[in-house]
């Protein structure tokens, strides 16, 4: 099957490939190592499979994953402009935008039924994302919990080490910082899909869109369900003034 390329994602070739040779010299990072909060916080946090799925803004992400399966086409044998083309198709999912995402996929498939069947899978697949992000997420807070209340005894014993202290909460908030950036992009992507569902109603049955508008919910509930546990820690360590 042919695929017609938007003008958009020709561009975005262009980037791709200027990423993915960045990456075959080793410039580039799966991780988010080039923002400020990410030095000083938990290397969990920015190392890993996981740390790269929400931590950048929809064109950075597409960008950067596509970069990835550039990278692998430049490296094949024939065909490395449909290969590109396929990656890059890949990579960015709803990371572009409802509108983007659908007329990516209507290139792709001219059934609705087709289309939302794909669309439930890539949503359960970002939903598996959220839950590893999420199980990493909980161990870093657990142990921020813990260095809260171990300060928190220190200083009613009025045995604190100020610097040591001050350098402590500065990771805690790094730390903070960085799983609400991930929220934040977690959520536009809870709401792209919603707004895809919504762009595709009137030509889908009842019983399709609710089982994808379901999906939504499942990942919106994982999403949440991190955002309360984010806040918690955050009042949390707000509780904390050094003197």
């Amino acid at each position: 099957m042919t695929l017609t390329v938007p003008s958009t994602f020709k561009k975005l070739l262009i980037g791709s490939a200027v990423a993915s040779a960045l990456f075959l010299t080793g410039c580039a990072s799966t991780g988010s190592s080039m923002l400020g909060a990410d030095q000083n916080a938990d290397s969990r946090l920015t190392q890993g499979n996981d740390a790269r799925f929400f931590s950048k803004s929809g064109y950075q992400a597409c960008a950067a994953g596509a970069a990835v399966g550039v990278a692998g086409c430049l490296l094949s044998g024939n065909q490395k402009a449909s290969c590109m083309i396929s990656a890059g198709l890949t990579a960015c999912g709803v990371a572009m935008g409802a509108n983007y995402y659908l007329d990516q996929r209507r290139e792709e498939y001219a059934s609705t039924t087709e289309r939302l069947e794909v669309m439930s899978q890539d949503i359960q697949e970002d939903t598996q994302k959220v839950v590893a992000r999420t199980e990493t997420a909980r161990q870093v807070m657990a142990d921020d919990r813990a260095r809260i209340e171990r300060l928190e005894q220190e200083m009613a014993e009025q045995r604190v080490d100020q610097a040591e202290a001050e350098r402590e909460l500065a990771a805690i908030d790094n730390n903070i910082s960085i799983l609400r950036r991930d929220l934040g992009n977690m959520q536009r992507t809870v709401t792209e899909y919603e707004e895809v569902a919504e762009l595709e109603r009137q030509e889908a049955s009842p019983q399709e869109i609710a089982k994808v508008e379901q999906e939504i919910e499942v990942m919106n509930k994982q999403v949440l369900a991190l955002q309360q546990e984010v806040d918690d820690l955050y009042n949390m360590r707000s509780a904390i003034t050094l003197g």
